[in-house]
Parts: C-alpha cells; structure tokens; sequence
C-alpha cells in the first residue's frame, strides 16, 4: 500500500491521507467543498458545494495520473436528501455519461457543515506503473 497526498488538494482535516494506493486501486478519501488555497467552505447551495468537491476529487486523482473517467465506485454523502437533485445534475455534468456505481445517503452531519462529501475508488490501467505523488 502506498499513501498518497496532492500538493494541491485541500489539506486533510484529520489523520488520513488523500488516498491510498492497493495494486492498481486508489481509494480517495472524501472531499469536501473546501477551497484548497483558503481551507474555507465554498458556495452555500448543493449546486456549488458539489462542483467545488467534485473539483477536489479531480485533482487527487490528478495526483496520480488518473480522472473520473477512471472511478469505478463514489459514495455520496448528502446533508439533507432534498439536495438529491441539485447534487445529481452536477454530478451528471462532471461524469459525462461515464457512470460508475454509486451509493447515496444522507447523513445528519458533515465535516464542516459542508453540504456534500464524495469518496470514490478508483482503478489504475494494469499496464501502468505511474504514481507521481
């Protein structure tokens, strides 16, 4: 297992890393809309929330070579269900008809108040020995 941390990610609130690396797996920890320069929340809708964490995940798998295009399971952490919606249209923006599984629930409480977290797992080629963090 290898520990992966990206310069520019939001710096981790906790004890964990960005990611882990497992054979041609990356678990991602789950991101938040915090803005990786200030360490504040950005946007105060489900709509802005997501595009910030869904920009975070990017690039920590950025970070070791990979996209979205390359997530094979995300879990979506909501604060109110209501926001299912706001949250899946941006979701489908960002994916662009790549469809990994999925798990939605709702929570009573983020890091941070946030709106939405997303982890995800993601999967490395097999002829890849790339990791750049």
């Amino acid at each position: 297992m290898q520990a992966v941390h990206v310069q520019d990610a939001p710096d981790a609130i906790g004890p964990y890393c960005h990611a882990m690396r497992a054979g041609n797996l990356v678990f991602c920890s789950g991101q938040t809309p915090l803005d990786p320069s200030t360490m504040k929340l950005v946007g105060s809708t489900i709509e802005a929330q997501t595009h910030r964490v869904l920009d975070n995940l990017s690039i920590v798998l950025a970070g070791v070579g990979l996209s979205l295009k390359d997530i094979v399971k995300t879990t979506v952490y909501l604060f109110d269900m209501n926001d299912f919606q706001g949250m899946n249209k941006v979701y489908a923006e960002w994916f662009q008809g790549h469809t990994p599984s999925r798990t939605t629930i709702s929570i009573k409480k983020n890091p941070l108040d946030a709106l939405v977290e997303i982890e995800c797992i993601a999967e490395l080629p097999s002829h890849s020995g790339r990791v750049t963090a």
